[in-house]
C-alpha cells in the first residue's frame, strides 16, 4: 500500500486498539499498516507465527507504533479465549475487531469433500463468529463500546459458483453483521462489512486464479472486464474504506455491507461463473496448482 494515499490525518486512530485476524499477509496486512500509520495499536493473529512477526517488524519499521503478533488458530474457541485474555491483560480492552481471516479456493462443488468444505467454513464462518462472540461478550460485561468490521465478498448478494464454501460462509457473516447491528447496537457495539472486488494478493490469488500471480493480475488490470474501470482495486482504496468504518468519526454507520469493486457486482461480473466452461483437464491443473500453494502455506504454520 502507498501510505501517502491515505486520505485521513495522522493521529486519527490514536487510542484505538484493534485486532486484525489474518493480519500477517494480504488484505489484513495492508489494513494493519493503515491503522498503525494513523495511530492505532494493532494486534494481528494467524497460524504462521514467523510471518506475523515479520509483518509486525516491517510495519513498525516503516511507521513506528505498536503491532503485536499472536499465533492463534481461530478454528479453536479455547485458543481464541486465551488470545483475547492475553490482549486484555497486555493493555486493556480492544476497541475494534477486523474479521479478515479467510480461506478459499475454486472447485466444482461435486468435487468437494466434507473436509474441503470445513477447511473454509471453520475459518470464515465459525472462526469469525467465535472471535466476535468472545470479544463482544467482554464489551457487554464491561459496559464498553466496540466496533466490528468483516471482510466479505459481493457473492453474499448473488452467489458464488465454484466457491460455494466461501460464499456460504461469507453470507453467514453478512447476516451476522445485520443481526448483531440490531441486537448489540443498544450496547454501543456496531457492525459493518466490506465486500471487495479484485484486490490481488499472493495467497488468495493463487487459489482463485491458479497459474496467475497477483503481480500479473495487477499488471493486466481490467483486461478481463473492459466495460468497467479497466483496472483492479488499489490497496489504499480498500484501506481508506476500512479506516472510515473502524475510526471514531463514523459511528452512525451500522449494519452495512459496502461493496468496493469498481461496479463489477452491478455488471454481473463479480464471480466465477465463467469456469463452467472448464473441462476435466483444466480442473485437474487447478487442483495441482492449489495443492502446491497449500503445501507452501502449511510449512510456515506454527499453530
Amino acid at each position: 500500500m502507498d501510505a501517502s494515499k491515505l486520505m485521513f490525518k495522522d493521529g486519527l486512530m490514536a487510542g484505538e486498539r484493534i485486532l486484525v485476524t489474518g493480519g500477517g499477509t494480504g488484505l489484513g496486512k495492508e489494513m494493519t499498516e493503515a491503522f498503525v500509520k494513523l495511530g492505532a495499536d494493532v494486534y494481528i493473529c494467524g497460524r504462521r507465527g514467523d510471518v506475523l512477526k515479520e509483518t509486525a517488524d516491517e510495519i513498525m519499521g516503516k511507521h513506528g507504533g505498536n503491532v503485536w503478533p499472536i499465533a492463534c488458530d481461530i478454528r479453536n474457541a479455547d485458543a481464541i479465549h486465551e488470545m483475547v485474555d492475553q490482549i486484555w491483560a497486555s493493555g486493556g480492552a480492544l476497541t475494534g475487531l477486523m474479521n479478515n481471516a479467510a480461506g478459499n479456493f475454486i472447485s466444482r462443488t461435486e468435487d468437494l469433500s466434507p473436509r474441503g468444505f470445513e477447511a473454509i467454513s471453520n475459518i470464515v464462518f465459525r472462526g469469525s463468529f467465535f472471535v466476535t462472540l468472545d470479544i463482544g461478550k467482554r464489551w457487554i460485561a464491561e459496559g464498553k463500546k466496540g466496533n466490528v468490521c468483516s471482510i466479505l465478498t459481493t457473492w453474499v448478494w448473488n452467489g458464488g459458483p465454484f466457491t460455494v464454501p466461501s460464499a456460504m460462509s461469507k453470507a453467514g457473516l453478512n447476516v451476522m453483521t445485520q443481526s448483531l447491528a440490531v441486537e448489540w447496537g443498544r450496547y454501543g457495539i456496531r457492525f459493518n462489512a466490506i465486500a471487495p472486488g479484485p484486490f490481488p494478493t499472493k495467497g488468495a490469488w493463487e487459489r482463485l486464479s491458479p497459474g496467475q500471480t497477483a503481480d500479473a493480475a495487477r499488471a493486466r488490470g481490467g483486461e478481463d472486464n473492459p466495460s468497467l474501470m479497466a483496472r483492479v482495486g488499489q490497496m489504499h482504496e480498500l484501506c481508506n474504506l476500512a479506516v472510515l468504518l473502524m475510526s471514531p468519526g463514523a459511528e452512525y454507520i451500522n449494519g452495512q455491507t459496502i461493496a468496493i469493486d469498481g461496479g463489477q457486482y452491478l455488471a454481473g461480473q463479480g464471480g466465477f461463473g465463467r469456469l463452467a466452461e472448464w473441462g476435466d483437464a483444466e480442473w485437474a491443473a487447478a487442483r495441482e496448482a492449489i495443492k502446491g500453494s497449500n503445501e507452501q502455506d502449511r510449512a510456515k504454520r506454527t499453530t
